[in-house]
């Protein structure tokens, strides 16, 4: 049996696919870079939503952070563009938050590789000892 989602999960997947297309669409701000939705979490009464993105190209935490900052002052016209699209009595209102997982991801993934390389430069040295008979 295919396991049912919660009306709450419904709604933040249907929301995270219209935000997307509305950010592209509809967000002239330079200071918002290529943003990418990674998440949303739609609280149980409905009221309020956190977006967690990721944003391309930018590293540093002043961009990020800028990122943000446009995005939460344009909540108020997101959350009327995404009433005009959704079937919703009310639409929540809309808190954006910078998605740490993907860079800790690929930090990770990083310290493994030279985890890996630096086992690979010594092989000997986690061969079991000869034993003698």
């Amino acid at each position: 049996m295919a396991k049912e989602y919660s009306r709450t999960q419904r709604i933040g997947d249907q929301m995270q696919r219209e935000l997307a297309q509305l950010i592209r669409r509809e967000v002239k701000d330079p200071r918002v870079g290529l943003v990418t939705i990674t998440a949303v979490e739609v609280s149980r009464d409905v009221g309020h939503a956190k977006i967690f993105i990721t944003v391309m190209g930018q590293d540093n935490a002043e961009d990020i952070a800028q990122t943000i900052k446009v995005l939460n002052s344009a909540a108020g016209f997101l959350r009327m563009q995404l009433a005009r699209e959704m079937k919703l009595r009310s639409v929540p209102q809309l808190h954006f938050h910078y998605d740490e997982s993907v860079v800790r991801g690929a930090h990770l993934s990083a310290l493994i590789e030279r985890a890996v390389a630096e086992d690979n430069q010594h092989p000997d040295a986690f061969a079991p000892e000869d034993t003698k008979e």
